[in-house]
């Protein structure tokens, strides 16, 4: 049985985990939580492997916010990867973890998938979207950074699924005066 419409497979995920402009980018009516009875079915069809994997990776970002690097590692597969902008891959949990030394009160790491995708085979996909970096300088200055993130899930011997890479771009800089055509 495919899931008709992502509000009335996960409300409650990704509804509340969304901001609303983002809920409005992929088609969600922020104010409803499931259509009544009769009301057609617009949004696309999401199967239940994406939704599995959208839940898995708002599970995974709500752990985070609350512990941190230790918990980003805790996700990781054994040999699993990152790729972070400007900064080398960084190959197996254990030095995904000797890395990820930040605690949630010094360095804030949210985000919220916009899009999923099983594979045939229901045992790999992934999952994209938006995330937001808060900390704070030496002098105690809000430092901010956005992009866009890609993970990849693969489901474990035992069932359970772990990021096998997780990869991140940074926001480009906005345009300001260098793409601006010049005045005749």
């Amino acid at each position: 049985m495919q899931l008709q419409k992502l509000i009335v497979c996960a409300p409650l995920l990704l509804c509340a985990l969304r901001p609303r402009a983002a809920q409005a980018q992929i088609g969600l009516d922020p104010s409803r939580s499931a259509p009544s009875a009769g009301t057609p079915l617009t949004q696309p069809t999401l199967s239940p492997g994406a939704v599995e994997l959208l839940t898995l990776d708002g599970q995974f970002s709500q752990a985070v916010a609350k512990g941190g690097g230790a918990a980003f590692a805790s996700w990781f597969a054994d040999d699993g990867m990152t790729l972070n902008n400007g900064k080398a891959a960084v190959y197996g949990r254990t030095r995904i973890a000797a890395a990820a030394t930040w605690k949630p009160d010094t360095y804030q790491l949210t985000w919220y998938p916009e899009f999923a995708q099983m594979g045939p085979s229901g045992d790999m996909g992934y999952t994209w979207g938006h995330y937001e970096g808060s900390s704070k300088d030496q002098n105690g200055n809000p430092v901010k950074t956005s992009g866009r993130y890609i993970t990849v899930w693969k489901k474990m011997p035992d069932g359970k699924w772990k990021v096998a890479l997780d990869a991140s771009a940074d926001e480009p800089p906005a345009a300001g005066d260098c793409c601006k055509l010049p005045n005749p």
